[in-house]
């Protein structure tokens, strides 16, 4: 069995007397793709800041290759290897695709303030690599052709992937892909679950978490799924198990179960 790359434990999070997550569990091993699904307020956004050290938990415990990250940065939690992208694309309009994806990995550079300013041999090294592995990343995913434009003269589902690529390209160990179908047209789902495929072919070391609305999109690509209404886990299994759950459909048909 592989080794787990991320476990939760009883994690609670209130917002005032609303429960927003309660006594959630999650485990994720190495190269695993799993599905955080409900409908709107069932708290999975909210999970995803836990994690992301965006929020701090109630109660409960978070691990992240076997360490405790639960009262841990932001920044502490992403030099770790995990990484996220968010509902709303975040790209830089003002950049153009590679340095867009570039831009995750400055946080790696080793250069000083004083050899960036005067341009000194090994700010300039460090450049290179860096353009280098965005490349890499961007040829990877077929994205190369759109190195050079910006991201604002793409296609919706064409930036969705230029934000994943960007948050790819520093080899995380865990990536939490938050609503990637979001503003997504049908064609443009289907054209994601291909390429979400061709990235685990290809970034096999990688765990994936998902949160999603859009069914077709997560009953093709995850392994498992867990289901949250209004802050409780209703549901976890495979897909299969899911779509056939009266649990699941009365917490999105709103019918008896």
């Amino acid at each position: 069995m592989k080794e787990c790359i991320l476990r939760i434990d009883n994690l609670h999070k209130n917002f005032g007397g609303v429960v927003a997550v309660d006594a959630f569990n999650l485990e994720v091993r190495i190269g695993e793709l799993m599905g955080i699904i409900g409908p709107n307020g069932a708290g999975k956004t909210t999970i995803f800041n836990l994690i992301s050290k965006i929020y701090e938990p109630d109660e409960g415990t978070i691990e992240f290759d076997g360490q405790n990250i639960t009262h841990k940065s932001q920044i502490q939690v992403a030099r770790m290897g995990l990484s996220r992208t968010f509902q709303n694309v975040r790209l830089f309009s003002g950049l153009s695709v590679l340095d867009n994806v570039k831009v995750a990995l400055d946080a790696k550079a080793n250069y000083s303030l004083l050899e960036a300013m005067f341009l000194l041999p090994r700010r300039w090294k460090r450049e290179k690599e860096t353009t280098r592995a965005a490349m890499e990343c961007l040829t990877l995913l077929n994205l190369d052709e759109f190195a050079d434009r910006q991201p604002g003269n793409l296609p919706y589902g064409l930036q969705r992937r230029v934000e994943i690529a960007r948050a790819l390209v520093s080899n995380p160990k865990l990536l939490m892909l938050d609503e990637p179908a979001a503003g997504l047209n049908p064609e443009e789902v289907f054209q994601l679950i291909d390429f979400l495929h061709e990235m685990r072919e290809k970034y096999p070391q990688t765990a994936i978490l998902i949160i999603e609305h859009r069914m077709e999109l997560v009953m093709n690509i995850c392994e498992y799924i867990y289901v949250q209404d209004f802050g409780k886990t209703i549901a976890k299994g495979d897909p299969t198990e899911i779509q056939n759950n009266p649990a699941v459909i009365k917490a999105y048909l709103g019918e008896e179960a």
